[in-house]
């Protein structure tokens, strides 16, 4: 199972300090999904030779409309092993759910946006993973926590309905953000996942980086065909 963090400069702690937490507390390797306009970790070469967990570099890309957001994935694609797009908007959700070139759309339910049963099936189509973000409700509270609960249940409901695929973050923006997979598993019943739809959730992650690697590779033409190199 696999976290997606923010690190320094997005965020107060180092990737280093982001690994070595989520090694202890069970994970097999970290996302690291800064947003693009916050730069990128100054340390993700040392943190892959010296800590005992994948780290994959990813990126979130935030955009303003969908013209904006297609420059961002297109530019970010091929450097970029895990590609997310900050949703909320609902023209940015649109275009991210329809672009089987984003591996995630995250915060789909965030600020004014809508997700409905058209783009759950888009993302099913396209193979887009939907993201639970589980951070509003962790550290939320009072009406925005219980607007943000109401929120995810509806998308909860939306996704399986559509059979997308999905995967699951706390969002940590430090290591003190970071939850152990149970404690996550926990949280789930309160939005209507059972412990292994959340653990599917995390490894989803996981699964995501190991294909895109792959389809990175020299001898990778396209899904099911590869070059011969004997």
């Amino acid at each position: 199972m696999y976290e997606a963090v923010h690190a320094r400069p997005d965020g107060p702690s180092t990737v280093a300090r982001q690994a070595r937490t989520a090694a202890e507390y069970g994970f097999d390797g970290i996302v690291v999904r800064n947003h693009g306009d916050e730069g990128s970790p100054d340390d993700l070469t040392a943190v892959r030779d010296g800590v005992d967990i994948d780290v994959v570099y990813g990126i979130e890309v935030r955009a303003d409309d969908p013209s904006q957001a297609s420059g961002l994935v297109g530019n970010y694609r091929s450097k970029r092993t895990v590609v997310v797009v900050h949703g909320g908007d609902s023209a940015v959700n649109r275009f991210a759910v329809e672009n089987d070139a984003v591996d995630v759309l995250a915060h789909p339910m965030a600020g004014d946006g809508d997700f409905n049963h058209v783009l759950a099936k888009a993302a099913a189509d396209n193979g887009v993973r939907v993201e639970f973000n589980l951070h509003p409700v962790i550290h939320g509270e009072g009406g925005s926590r219980v607007r943000r609960l109401r929120g995810l249940r509806k998308l909860r409901e939306l996704v399986a309905d559509a059979d997308a695929p999905y995967v699951v973050s706390a969002d940590p923006r430090s290591h003190l953000e970071l939850r152990a997979p149970r404690e996550l598993s926990a949280l789930g019943g309160a939005i209507g996942f059972d412990a292994d739809a959340i653990r599917n959730g995390l490894a989803e992650w996981e699964r995501l980086a190991a294909r895109n690697r792959d389809r990175r590779a020299e001898s990778f033409v396209e899904p099911g065909v590869w070059l011969d190199g004997s």
